[in-house]
């Protein structure tokens, strides 16, 4: 090779990428670049959660366990919220909301009352156990996450960011209305 010879860059290849060199040689009628941006952010999906499950794991919780107690957290003092309002900011439903409410009581990381002035109102409120583990577990949750996103540089995450809330917005997930 000569000294000042430019050599290409090779991108790396990924699972999706043999997919869509399949699909061009079974359906080369068809144009499959959506299954490149998508096919990767579905597998992303399962490989993001896997690493975030791991480092719950460590703290004895699970990722909807974690929600309820970082949404009753980041709602600022006193820490509590109806099931109804915590199923809107978690964007599940509130049959998911119960369950999950029943293992963190059992283990005093919450408490459910009702109000003192219309006993069908139950308020969900954090304890101070379960502050102080939220509180412990955050830290890693974030550092996690900044690892896995080491790669892009702060303006490339703002870039994609913007793009995903672009796509999120399009396929109906609105901002969460608040009563």
């Amino acid at each position: 090779m000569y000294p000042c010879a430019v050599t290409k860059q090779v991108e790396p290849v990924d699972q999706v990428d043999q997919i869509l060199v399949q699909w061009a040689a079974a359906r080369p009628d068809l144009d499959t670049s959506a299954m490149g941006v998508i096919g990767r952010i579905s597998r992303l999906s399962v490989l993001l959660i896997k690493q975030q499950a791991r480092i719950f794991a460590e703290y004895g919780l699970d990722f909807a366990s974690f929600d309820v107690l970082a949404t009753l957290r980041r709602s600022g003092p006193p820490h509590e919220l109806t099931p109804s309002h915590l199923a809107k900011c978690m964007i599940v439903t509130p049959g998911a909301v119960a369950q999950r409410l029943t293992r963190l009581e059992t283990g005093g990381l919450i408490t459910r009352s009702h109000s003192t002035t219309d006993r069908r109102v139950i308020t969900v409120a954090l304890t101070q156990r379960g502050q102080d583990l939220v509180d412990t577990v955050l830290p890693a949750h974030v550092a996690n996450e900044q690892r896995m996103l080491a790669q892009f540089s702060p303006s490339e995450r703002k870039v994609f960011a913007s793009m995903l809330r672009r796509m999120l917005i399009d396929q109906d997930d609105l901002p969460a209305q608040t009563d």
